[in-house]
Order: structure tokens, then C-alpha cells, then sequence
């Protein structure tokens, strides 16, 4: 058994910002110069709100190394294409503590100029592949990334397929004389 503490949830009955959660000055303690932070709760999840992407990597390394209840995994890595407002995209970091089976979310929004976030390769090898998806789909780059390329779509296709700008229909994706009946 571990003698881990367990991250308390926000209630339902909370407001949608608790500025006196334990996971939200345990992260403010652990990361110095961290500003524009809030926490909430949604079905029952924790979610961190970072106003500055660029710390993510630094948000995610005291999670896994040094908080008091290590949020040692990286479950997944979504991109989302929020349109019609700015900053433009937004990715959710689903983190996994393995020793109290409670997760965290921590949420950035980056704009559509430039999207580009530090990666987070060297905290989890597995970020590599979750990460080139989001750049495959949403064309949000990932600096310090060892090797940024595709991962599902073809080289030659031009944009970013889950981008809601994306052009739809009559579209020719494959290359020429590709057989698309059968997987790649």
C-alpha cells in the first residue's frame, strides 16, 4: 500500500474555480512564476486550467516527479478546435496516478498564429505518438519534439483534417493510384 495522499475532488455544489484546492497550491508551490491557474470539477474530474502553454512542460514534470500524489502516466494527449474564439485550439493532458487510480486533466489553449507547445517527450516516451497526432490533425506543432510528422494521414495532403476549417467533400486525400480499399 502506498501512503500517498489522495487529491480531494471539488464537490458538485462548488463553484466551477476553488482558489484553496490542495492540488492547485501544491502545483503553485512546486512551479514558481506559475499565473492565470484555476481548477474545477466536471463529472466528477479534476481539470487545471494553465492560462500560459508554454509552462506545460513544467506544470507536468512536478505532476509526475515531485507533487505529492505522482501523476506518473500520460493517458492521452486531445487536440480541440474551438473556431469561432482565440486562442484557437485547445489540448487536454489526461494524467493517470497509478497508485491512487485518479487522474487530472490539465487543459491549454494555444492560439492559431503560431500553435506550439513545448513538448513532453522527455517526461513520457509515449508522448510521441500522441503527439504527432495532434500535429497530423490539428497542425498544433510541438517544440523540441525529436521527430514531428505525420502519423495518419498521407505526406501529401495539404491542411489538417480535424481542423473545423478543414474542406469537406469531393476532397481526393489519397494519393494518386492508391488502393483505399485496403489498410495501411
Amino acid at each position: 500500500m502506498s501512503d500517498q495522499t489522495t487529491v480531494p475532488a471539488i464537490s458538485s455544489e462548488a463553484a466551477a474555480v476553488d482558489l484553496d484546492h490542495p492540488l492547485l497550491e501544491a502545483i503553485r508551490a512546486g512551479v514558481p512564476g506559475l499565473t492565470g491557474l484555476t481548477i474545477g470539477e466536471e463529472r466528477g474530474m479534476v481539470q487545471v486550467q494553465l492560462a500560459d502553454a508554454c509552462r506545460i512542460a513544467d506544470v507536468c514534470d512536478y505532476l509526475k516527479n515531485r507533487a505529492p500524489v505522482p501523476f506518473e502516466m500520460l493517458v492521452d494527449v486531445c487536440g480541440i478546435d474551438y473556431w469561432d474564439s482565440e486562442p484557437r485550439f485547445g489540448l487536454v493532458y489526461n494524467l493517470h496516478c497509478l497508485s491512487t487510480n485518479q487522474r487530472v486533466f490539465l487543459k491549454v489553449r494555444v492560439p492559431s498564429g503560431d500553435p506550439c507547445v513545448p513538448t513532453l517527450t522527455g517526461l513520457w516516451r509515449g508522448a510521441d505518438w500522441m503527439e504527432r497526432e495532434v500535429f497530423d490533425l490539428f497542425g498544433v506543432r510541438f517544440e523540441g519534439h525529436p521527430d514531428l510528422r505525420k502519423v495518419l494521414t498521407p505526406d501529401d495532403l495539404e491542411g489538417h483534417p480535424l481542423r473545423k476549417d478543414f474542406p469537406l467533400g469531393n476532397v481526393d486525400v489519397w494519393p494518386e493510384g492508391a488502393d483505399t480499399n485496403t489498410a495501411r
